[in-house]
């Protein structure tokens, strides 16, 4: 559908407490095209009416018994679903016209009617109306559709992460620095060390058993931060014994392509005496 095809649907309520007044815009707006115009000579049922059927726009006199049209903006107000007034005020009172504005009025029709400014002012308005309705339909689309993902996104991460568990022996992270973020599994008690020194400490450890040649390379895939898969590693215990590992890992970068750290997995492949 076209925005002028909305237009000409939108629900209009005509509020006049003189029949000849509420007669002439009703057809008026009939010859326009609009579908759906209501009316009253009742003031106080506006408030009433507004909340069952929202209106896109209310042509409201200003000048009525009872309730005049600034005591019907005070009320619509105090709708909860809807701060935005959607009115155009009908005055021969060229004096009402800023004070109607400040009530929250979003224009005016002067009296006696020019039947162009009329239609124009009525079109000029719903089209507004209607487009910043469509914005607002828009964004929040836009921002279920950012939530949507996000969740996604960390759903998968979750499951990402519980596939690598299951099928490594821990999963890491490591910061810019090369400090660790975040180790799952038993790779204190695997390996027997502190976690630096596997991929992250450049400087050798006395007596830790790991193969200098072998630490040397993974730090120059590190450095380059280049990925790495199934990076064989060794290491002779104190008491003679042998535990071989495959240790594969990938930088990570943000959004504006900063380094960020590495993330990866180990596994024990072999140990023995």
């Amino acid at each position: 559908m076209t925005l002028e095809h909305d237009i000409l649907g939108a629900n209009i309520l005509i509020v006049d407490d003189q029949e000849a007044n509420v007669r002439l815009l009703s057809r008026l707006l009939a010859e326009a095209g609009y579908t759906r115009v209501a009316s009253t000579m009742d003031p106080t049922e506006v408030c009433a009416l507004h909340r069952r059927d929202p209106y896109d726009l209310i042509l409201l006199d200003l000048q009525m018994p009872t309730m005049d049209g600034f005591g019907v903006m005070e009320g619509l107000k105090t709708n909860s679903r809807e701060s935005y007034l959607p009115v155009i005020v009908l005055t021969a009172q060229p004096g009402h016209k800023l004070r109607a504005l400040q009530a929250g009025a979003k224009d005016f029709i002067s009296k006696p009617f020019d039947l162009v400014e009329v239609k124009t002012r009525i079109h000029n308005m719903l089209e507004v109306r209607l487009l910043y309705r469509k914005l607002e339909a828009y964004n929040k689309e836009l921002e279920q559709a950012v939530e949507d993902r996000t969740a996604e996104l960390r759903e998968s991460e979750a499951r990402y992460r519980s596939l690598t568990e299951l099928a490594s022996d821990w999963y890491w992270e490591q910061d810019e620095s090369g400090e660790f973020t975040k180790v799952s599994g038993p790779v204190l008690e695997m390996l027997g060390i502190r976690v630096g020194p596997l991929v992250a400490d450049p400087a050798p450890v006395p007596d830790d058993g790991w193969d200098p040649a072998e630490r040397q390379a993974l730090q120059g895939n590190i450095a380059a931060r280049r990925p790495f898969l199934d990076f064989a590693l060794h290491r002779t215990r104190s008491d003679g014994s042998r535990q071989e590992f495959r240790v594969s890992g990938q930088p990570m970068f943000d959004q504006s392509c900063g380094f960020v750290g590495y993330r990866g997995i180990g596994v024990e492949v072999m140990a023995g005496q």
